[in-house]
């Protein structure tokens, strides 16, 4: 494959509002010692993107300037010492940065195989979403089958992604959305109990429906004043497992509470660790996860697709709330 001296990009002309995304040109990348180079044919959009455009979210050192944590398309290149991948191979893959580009690199571990009949864009919405929840929900909250487990956000990307993987090892699933057509859809997806939390406390929900015991899990990017209501939602010996603070990070919460009934608080994000953090990640989904995404058992859930030069528009789309699913810009 004959690889062309530059590409087509979007950078970040300053911090601010999806109009600062702009188009740009500039060298194709080289993969370094364990890395591949990928010709991407889509990428996926993500919060992480919206936050590192407005000035909060600093890519990690070493790691492009460009937005774009996930992506798929074919191996361009190899660089010293990677064995998994060839010239060629269809990949979706977890990165480091970069994804707003005709080419990027990544670690070859944090590279999958496209799923069994699955097309390139659906393929560029897995990896930062089912990393997401597979190293929170299940290696870090520790999720058992029949356990009960509340998500936040339930058609977001990550939401929607969550419910599935949950009701498919065995969880009653529990999940808030902002309207009745979208507590429609997490009820198709899994859910057991959707709640409009325009409408109803979500807390008070919680217990109605768990004869007042609460869930044992909870998956929130919400923060601000939900941190307090989630700890009041948890059963004894649960779990929360923060990822984000759409509301801002700060809380006054009662620590009694957590060592009275004995109750944990977590949470991580992604793209600060490590390489060898991230290719463990990989291996699980590659053994637990793949496999249900090669039957076809569950699947990434779309809302829309825009061309490279429309991450604006697909940027304004992310941030008015009314997507359900994975956002997603067509590279090819």
């Amino acid at each position: 494959m004959t690889l062309p001296d530059t590409m087509r990009v979007i950078e970040i002309s300053e911090p601010g509002g999806p109009e600062v995304l702009k188009p740009a040109t500039r060298p194709v990348p080289q993969p370094g010692p364990g890395q591949i180079l990928i010709r991407l044919q889509a990428a996926g959009v993500n919060r992480p993107d919206a936050l590192q455009r407005a000035g909060s979210y600093n890519p990690p050192p070493g790691a492009s300037d460009l937005p774009g944590l996930e992506g798929a398309g074919e191996v361009a290149a190899t660089g010293p010492g990677v064995s998994r991948w060839q010239v060629g191979d269809r990949v979706t893959a977890l990165l480091p940065g970069g994804g707003y580009a005709e080419y990027c690199i990544t670690h070859q571990d944090h590279a999958l195989a496209i799923p069994d009949g699955m097309d390139m864009t659906r393929a560029a919405a897995l990896c930062e979403t089912f990393f997401t929840v597979w190293s929170n929900v299940f290696m870090r909250g520790g999720l058992q089958g029949g356990e009960r487990f509340l998500v936040h956000g339930g058609t977001s990307g990550i939401g929607t992604t969550a419910i599935q993987l949950a009701r498919q090892f065995g969880a009653r699933v529990f999940t808030t959305a902002g309207s009745d057509a979208k507590c429609a859809v997490c009820r198709d997806l899994g859910a057991e109990v959707a709640i409009n939390y325009r409408e109803a406390d979500f807390v008070k929900a919680v217990k109605a429906a768990t004869g007042g015991e609460g869930v044992n899990l909870i998956l929130d990017m919400v923060g601000g004043d939900y941190i307090s209501r989630n700890l009041r939602s948890l059963a004894n010996d649960g779990r929360l497992v923060q990822i984000a603070f759409l509301q801002g990070p700060q809380a006054e919460v009662n620590f009694a509470q957590i060592m009275v009934r004995r109750l944990v608080v977590t949470g991580s994000t992604l793209r600060p660790q490590s390489d060898l953090a991230k290719a463990r990640i990989a291996a699980e989904l590659r053994a637990q996860v793949w496999p249900l995404l090669d039957a076809g058992t569950i699947a990434p859930v779309m809302d829309s697709t825009f061309p490279l030069d429309q991450a604006t528009e697909a940027h304004r789309r992310l941030e008015d709330s009314g997507h359900i699913g994975k956002i997603v810009l067509d590279i090819a």
